[in-house]
């Protein structure tokens, strides 16, 4: 039912939130679980962005994250937004946008991208 990476159980929300919200008068968000993918997930990201911040420090050059769907990029640059020192942002077209941590001083990016 989840699919990989969640890619089912975010179809089927999709599908969900389409169909509750075809009347327009108030809108409503409709979550899709499964036996707590969704906190795992976000666990597993916020840990992967934690291993990654520590490797970018280590070998002083940026990480490019796998790609992800916008939520899932959100929880990363969330995870991250306080570390002093570095600094994340997303490049490329979806689906295959990705994060970028890098250290601060070493931030310069087209803004296009």
């Amino acid at each position: 039912m989840i699919g990989r990476k969640g890619q089912t159980l975010d179809s089927i929300q999709y599908l969900v939130n389409i169909v509750a919200n075809r009347q327009g008068r108030v809108r409503v968000r409709i979550v899709i679980d499964a036996e707590g993918y969704r906190e795992r997930r976000e666990e597993f990201l916020r840990g992967m962005a934690l291993r990654m911040a520590e490797r970018v420090r280590r070998r002083g050059r940026k990480v490019v994250l796998e790609p992800m769907s916008a939520l899932e990029r959100r929880v990363v640059h969330m995870a991250l937004k306080d570390e002093e020192d570095l600094a994340t942002y997303s490049e490329g077209k979806d689906p295959y946008r990705r994060v970028v941590i890098v250290r601060k001083r070493s931030v310069i990016r087209d803004e296009n991208v």
